[in-house]
């Protein structure tokens, strides 16, 4: 008897200590970014093309997300001339430059265990060709994770209307930072 419940209790152990991978929904999910500058701001919605993440005891183990750079949109311009000209822009070789670099990465490389549903995520992040580490917390939900990332653009090559790069911008420069509102749904 006492050796079926050694075995009982090692098969649960081994049980509960399996990676599960998981599929995020991209229909589901969404990532919303906002630019600002001095006037004001601009947000809109970029799709993730794939993703998935692997899970372990409450922490992830791994993950990697491939961002659709050309559907970049634009939410706040309601007039179809000026939202097409922001969004083109920010296609345009002086911010994403998608016609070359089409995909976005996001690779997850460590997180702390889950604390109050909240863990605290590294990652390496490649826009543009250019890759740069990243951390922010994560929030588990009942169908995910959400998160909030600050990215510092000018990291990866994208300086136009920066403070840092140029002079005499007045109210025409845009912040470095913008930030990138995660909501992944998963599979």
């Amino acid at each position: 008897m006492k050796k079926i419940k050694i075995l009982l209790a090692v098969l649960l152990i081994s049980f509960t200590a399996v990676a599960q991978e998981f599929s995020v929904n991209t229909s589901k999910s969404e990532l919303k970014w906002t630019g600002k500058k001095v006037t004001g701001e601009h947000w809109g919605f970029i799709k993730l093309k794939d993703g998935s993440i692997t899970l372990k005891n409450d922490k992830t183990l791994a993950g990697v997300f491939h961002i659709d750079m050309n559907s970049i949109d634009n939410k706040d311009l309601e007039d179809p001339e000026y939202n097409g000209k922001l969004v083109g822009h920010l296609k345009s070789d002086d911010f994403f430059g998608v016609a070359k670099f089409s995909i976005a990465t996001l690779k997850i490389t460590k997180s702390t265990p889950l604390k109050n549903n909240t863990t605290d995520v590294t990652g390496d992040l490649t826009i543009k060709g250019i890759t740069h580490p990243v951390t922010f917390k994560a929030m588990k939900s009942e169908t995910g994770y959400t998160a909030s990332i600050k990215i510092d653009r000018t990291k990866y090559d994208i300086r136009y209307g920066s403070g840092k790069f140029f002079d005499s911008l007045g109210d025409n420069m845009i912040y470095d930072e913008f930030v990138l509102d995660i909501n992944l749904f998963l599979e």
